[in-house]
């Protein structure tokens, strides 16, 4: 089980960077299907919050492999 638990763990920045444009891209994906949904400023909006969670996750996920980093030495 220990093997399997490391194929899904982030250890560098670089399979962060990879996490977050994968989310990045889904979520640009996710907002145009909304701004096709709901013309007008509702679709705009929810393209918007979209976005803005990649960059709320993305923050994390970058400080918890520094933090994961920091308490490993």
């Amino acid at each position: 089980m220990q093997t399997i638990k490391r194929l899904f763990t982030i250890k560098t920045k670089f399979e962060a960077f990879l996490v977050i444009y994968a989310l990045a891209l889904g979520a640009t994906e996710r907002g145009m299907t909304y701004i096709h949904q709901y013309p007008g400023v509702g679709g705009y909006l929810l393209a918007l919050a979209c976005t803005g969670a990649v960059f709320m996750a993305g923050g994390m996920i970058i400080d918890a492999v520094d933090m994961r980093r920091r308490w490993q030495f």
